[in-house]
């Protein structure tokens, strides 16, 4: 599998002029329990701590955060459970790793919201648009749950909406056990090519799937800038947040 990718090293986003630069970093699951089912405090309070070296800088951060840590909506499929229930439980999951990434973040001294697409007022917000623009305008972290709120939809796709509808210059994708899109599997092929950056159309094209094909098209249609970047590496959150060239830059071309 190639691609005309060009080899150039991967440009920082900017942000729209006249405001602090907006982004959402989307989470995964898997990255919360360290390997494990279940939340690994000391992995959140990690990763709580890199976001808010950036927020403390001006970064307007919204967050997505999956539930793989806890339920996958198509691998309880799997098992025999009927999909649009197996995605519910999944959603429900979501709004857990949310929690608790909310508590980190508020001992780190960051005021933060969560924001649900499933309706639980005891413990979050509904998800509003312009009430999640306000907040970001107030220096406070977003963090979005329970997916779209629909099954059939995944967390990245779900991503790219709210990135677009909150206005972000970028979304941001990291990945456990990868540090960027590659022109093959680099688990199965050990001469995959990491992409410093790659458009939209050939990504699709040449069928590269470290993010959902949906995501790739919300934000090819859109012209929002998309970052694939691996978690794991001292302070990459942080980077990726400032917009700093970390791994590869899908754009539109």
């Amino acid at each position: 599998m190639t691609t005309t990718a060009t080899a150039e090293a991967p440009a920082s986003v900017a942000s729209a002029p006249g405001r602090n630069r907006r982004v959402l970093l989307k989470l995964s699951g898997e990255v919360f329990g360290g390997g494990r089912v279940g939340v690994d405090p000391d992995v959140v309070r990690g990763v709580a701590k890199q976001i808010a070296a950036a927020v403390r800088e001006g970064i307007e951060v919204a967050i997505v955060v999956g539930g793989g840590n806890f339920f996958r909506g198509a691998e309880l499929q799997q098992k025999g459970m009927e999909r649009a229930r197996a995605d519910y439980i999944g959603m429900l999951g979501t709004v857990m790793n949310c929690l608790a990434l909310q508590d980190f973040l508020e001992k780190e001294g960051v005021d933060t919201r969560v924001q649900t697409a499933i309706t639980m007022g005891q413990v979050a917000e509904p998800y509003i648009p312009r009430r999640a623009i306000r907040h970001l305008e107030k220096g406070r972290v977003v963090i979005f749950g329970a997916g779209a709120g629909m099954p059939y939809f995944s967390t990245d796709t779900v991503s790219a909406q709210r990135a677009l509808e909150c206005k972000c210059d970028a979304v941001l994708m990291s990945k456990n056990g990868v540090d960027g899109v590659y022109d093959s599997d680099p688990r199965t092929n050990p001469d995959a090519r990491k992409l410093d950056q790659v458009t939209f159309e050939e990504a699709l094209r040449t069928g590269l799937k470290v993010v959902d094909a949906a995501a790739f098209s919300l934000c090819m249609d859109n012209a929002l800038p998309m970052v694939v970047f691996g978690m794991e590496g001292d302070g990459n959150v942080t980077r990726a947040l400032r917009g700093e060239p970390i791994g590869t830059l899908v754009h539109a071309g």
